[in-house]
């Protein structure tokens, strides 16, 4: 598993840093809404199945594999206060553009492609204390759809999966829905601005679907595997409440 804490802590650090330049807090109430800008960075506790052949012959191929990049992308999000605890939040941004590297068996091709990741996510928060509290740490879950674009897959892995001349291959990565947890903290700097840090976990897999082609477009091979992402996302935010 990968370590996100060991980019948590300076994260976290950069908001006690503001909040000590800080000046009197305002309510985040109910009616209250706020936008927040700010850096998404996502590390994956990644793993794969290994690949598995459709077209020709049937087979599971032992020791293949794959591994996912760590992504970074801008992030927007925009939350309603219903009360002044609880509260709605809109997750969006830039879709993050995820590496696959090969694995096991498939280690000697290096890069086998990108995909870029669309994640929109509502959260249903509870915030904790009062409004006019200048710290307020929330709790929140929710839930997230995915899908994939611009999927691409390097010459290297074309050359596996279509291994003739002129040959091509393309992927497909399945969509879904998936629950999202998140904890974070909110500080106001004053009756308009404040910073925010959080941190959410996805339970995330998508199947992906590999075509292979001749050089005259005739389908000449299959196979599929499973990945599993399993993010955990960091926020790290300014945010502007009207």
């Amino acid at each position: 598993m990968k370590k996100p804490f060991s980019v948590l802590l300076p994260q976290a650090a950069a908001i006690f840093l503001l909040a000590a330049f800080s000046s009197p807090a305002a309510a985040q109430s109910a009616g209250s809404n706020i936008v927040q800008l700010g850096w998404f960075h996502l590390y994956t506790d990644d793993s794969s199945d290994p690949l598995t052949l459709v077209q020709p012959p049937a087979g599971r191929l032992s020791g293949t594999g794959a591994k996912v990049d760590s992504a970074d992308t801008l992030g927007i999000a925009y939350t309603h206060f219903f009360t002044d605890n609880f509260a709605l939040t809109l997750d969006a941004g830039a879709p993050p553009k995820f590496h696959l590297d090969g694995d096991g068996s498939l280690s000697q091709l290096g890069r086998l492609g990108s995909a870029k990741q669309w994640s929109p996510a509502v959260v249903a928060k509870w915030f904790f204390g009062d409004a006019n509290d200048k710290w307020r740490p929330f709790v929140g879950i929710g839930a997230t759809h995915v899908w994939y674009t611009s999927v691409e897959l390097t010459p290297a892995l074309q050359s596996f999966i279509a291994p003739v001349p002129g040959g091509s291959a393309s992927a497909k990565l399945s969509s879904s829905w998936a629950p999202v947890a998140n904890i974070g903290i909110n500080y106001n700097l004053d009756k308009n601005w404040s910073v925010g840090f959080s941190l959410s976990y996805i339970p995330l897999d998508t199947d992906a679907d590999l075509t292979g082609r001749d050089a005259s477009g005739n389908i000449i091979s299959r196979a599929r595997t499973n990945l599993t992402l399993d993010p955990y996302v960091t926020f790290l935010s300014i945010g502007y409440k009207f």
